[in-house]
């Protein structure tokens, strides 16, 4: 992790004489960055063996369809109704995924988590997303993902403060879109070419993430690098990245994986 100074200084002067007996320090006015709009994420655990869960997906899409990019979901198939490969079906549930959900102490599904507050049912999404919506982020976040012919992904963070001094950390996850695998349905049917979206892959960082600071005016670099499986699609793999603290989500951003690698 590198971390480079970015203040804004207005230069105000007027032009005089060739001379000027005014300190340079007392010329140089701080500008302080702009605020930024806060971007949303929601972390929606889900399961194929929930035949509610495609409920809650179509509530997400119509906060994506409502709010467009402010919206970031994420499908973390875990828990009790999730369902790991076996030798007949392909299961989307992580060995991850069941570690956030038995950690937020969630209980039924689907249930998901708006920028990190308490689990709430999907009904109540659109109000807590909106109440997110009107506030502003503390820090800014810029993303670049590529991968590789030899499926290396090389993902390029870069966090900037904008309001205060931040702490938290830095989370990197991997998501696929569009995964054709079964799905339970609420008529108690299933079907097997349900079209599973914004699907968590793995944790590019760590389960939690990596320790952030960023100060107000300065930028927070890191890279990252992972080999991705051979069975995810990497025409239909997005990285999100967000900080967070205990407060919750700070700031989200979601860039989509860039085919081949620019060198």
């Amino acid at each position: 992790m590198k971390i480079k100074v970015y203040i804004a200084f207005l230069f105000a002067a007027v032009l005089m004489t060739a001379c000027s007996n005014i300190d340079e320090d007392e010329r140089l006015i701080y500008v302080k960055p702009a605020p930024v709009e806060r971007c949303v994420l929601i972390e929606d655990f889900t399961g194929q063996r929930c035949p509610n869960c495609p409920d809650a997906a179509e509530e997400i899409e119509k906060l994506i369809g409502q709010y467009g990019d402010a919206i970031i979901a994420v499908s973390i198939h875990s828990g009790p109704l999730g369902f790991h490969t076996n030798s007949r079906f392909y299961g989307l549930a992580t060995s991850i995924g069941d570690d956030y959900y038995n950690h937020w102490n969630l209980e039924f599904q689907p249930v998901g988590m708006i920028d990190r507050s308490a689990p709430a049912e999907y009904t109540a999404w659109g109000t807590l997303v909106r109440e997110e919506l009107q506030k502003t982020a503390p820090v800014e976040i810029e993303l670049e993902a590529a991968v590789s012919d030899s499926l290396e992904l090389s993902i390029h963070t870069s966090v900037k403060g904008v309001d205060g001094n931040t702490l938290g950390k830095l989370q990197l996850w991997v998501v696929e879109d569009s995964i054709t695998a079964f799905q339970m349905l609420s008529d108690g049917t299933r079907n097997d070419n349900y079209t599973h979206r914004h699907v968590f892959r793995i944790a590019v960082n760590g389960q939690w993430g990596d320790d952030i600071t960023v100060n107000e005016g300065y930028i927070v670099e890191q890279d990252n690098y992972i080999i991705i499986n051979n069975d995810w699609n990497p025409n239909k793999l997005s990285v999100v990245a967000f900080v967070y603290n205990d407060n919750g989500v700070l700031q989200v951003t979601k860039a989509k994986v860039q085919r081949p690698l620019l060198e």
